[in-house]
């Protein structure tokens, strides 16, 4: 069987959709339809059924998923090991990294990439998804939490701290006591959906303002700011991501605040041009300290 076939199958199994699929492995759609069905033939027993939710493996389709699994972290594997011995300081790095994080600290970095080494392109994978080194889906990540997995390895570049920020606009117009007073009776939270604990610091604003009225619920951190700016209520905002707007800031007790970490494979930590690119985030990151805890 061929390998780009199962492989789509993994993907298909995974993603759920034929053009979900094909996103991931960029390739077309038809051309993902075409390697399932070549699969199939050659199998001769159907292995993913189409439903009104999308594509459900089928009891034959399980079997094969679990052993073409195993095979992905043969070659995966594979792939490491041959690129860990990879000297060159040129070719591609696969940088993920949450939607608009810091993107103007992000940018100096590769301009240092790029004016020191010329043959190293950055694919920069701005996406709330935690994708997956050990995969290959990625080279580096950043990320806002500790990195769990054995086979990862982390450091801590930095900090996050985060205000209550609102536009004067939205201010002017309320004559009650700016939060933290009172109990947030008057005033308009912009919060995220996900209510799971993964922005503790958007869950202190909800505490901290129990009978505000809630004005938007989005986990889209641009179209958090966006609405602050255009005077709808109250955000939370990374004070980086604040310095660049006129919002004005409240006087607040402090917020969690959140680590920053680079993290990549154990198996491409000699790798000298994901090294580079590396040491040229950790670098930016670490320049930028005082704007991240807002002290510029």
């Amino acid at each position: 069987m061929e390998w780009n076939d199962l492989h789509s199958f993994l993907a298909i199994a995974r993603e759920g959709t034929l053009s979900a699929a094909a996103r991931r492995l960029g390739v077309r759609q038809s051309t993902m339809g075409r390697r399932l069905a070549a699969l199939e033939a050659r199998a001769g027993v159907r292995l993913l059924e189409r439903t009104p939710r999308g594509f459900r493996l089928t009891p034959a389709g399980e079997a094969a998923r679990a052993e073409v699994e195993r095979m992905e972290d043969a070659a995966l594997a594979a792939e490491r090991a041959v690129g860990g011995r990879d000297i060159r300081l040129e070719g591609n790095v696969r940088l993920t990294t949450v939607s608009d994080f810091a993107v103007s600290i992000l940018m100096q970095a590769l301009t240092d990439v790029a004016g020191r080494y010329p043959g190293i392109l950055v694919e920069l994978i701005a996406d709330d998804r935690t994708l997956s080194l050990a995969a290959r889906e990625a080279d580096l990540a950043i990320r806002l939490a500790r990195p769990k997995g054995q086979l990862l390895l982390g450091r801590r570049i930095g900090e996050v701290s985060f205000g209550l920020y609102a536009s004067a606009a939205y201010l002017a117009a309320r004559a009650t006591k700016p939060l933290p007073g009172g109990d947030g009776v008057g005033h308009r939270l912009i919060l995220s959906r996900d209510e799971t604990g993964a922005y503790p610091e958007i869950d202190a604003l909800a505490a901290m303002a129990p009978r505000a009225e809630v004005a938007l619920r989005t986990d889209s951190r641009a179209s958090q700011l966006a609405a602050a700016q255009a005077g709808l209520g109250i955000v939370v905002l990374g004070h980086h991501v604040a310095a660049d707007t006129d919002l004005v800031r409240l006087d607040a007790p402090p917020l969690p605040a959140r680590e920053i970490w680079l993290v990549q494979h154990e198996d491409t930590r000699h790798v000298p041009r994901i090294r580079a690119v590396a040491e040229a985030l950790a670098s930016r990151m670490r320049a930028a300290a005082p704007l991240f805890m807002g002290r510029e």
